[in-house]
């Protein structure tokens, strides 16, 4: 793991299938350089990114917002998802941030369950059209 840049992150995007509708490059930039703390997280493989996890900060409650993240279909269950939010938790700690956060949806039971495994409680949900677009915020105490 290692930090990265928005081109890595946009070069991952196709081979994560659940991001069906990736943000461009604009709203990189206008999230992360507008923030008074940004971080981008990419793991690779032979000098390619295979996965990405980008926070930044984003309320003034002590907390670090872990955005947006995934991890090319063809490298999953090595682990590198955990990698990556292990490095954000210790790099987010050591900034003196007290807590994670972040948000994800009804559809992507795997990340609400890797986020539950990994120390994370909802503490939010928002209604949507339809159950699978539920918005879950969940938030992790470091």
């Amino acid at each position: 793991m290692a930090p990265g840049s928005i081109e890595d992150v946009l070069a991952v995007y196709p081979l994560v299938p659940e991001l069906v509708e990736p943000h461009g490059r604009a709203e990189y930039e206008k999230r992360l350089l507008a923030a008074p703390a940004h971080l981008i997280l990419v793991a690779r493989d032979q000098g390619q990114p295979v996965g990405f996890k980008v926070g930044y900060q984003r309320e003034t409650d002590g907390s670090f917002y872990s955005w947006m993240g995934g991890v090319a279909h063809t490298h999953r269950r090595l682990g590198i998802a955990q990698q990556l939010a292990t490095e954000m938790e210790r790099w987010a700690k050591a900034q003196g941030y007290q807590s994670l956060k972040f948000t994800t949806r009804n559809c992507h039971r795997a990340m609400l369950l890797f986020a539950l495994g990994n120390g994370f409680q909802i503490y939010e949900v928002e209604s949507r059209p339809t159950l699978d677009q539920y918005r879950i915020r969940l938030v992790k105490p470091l």
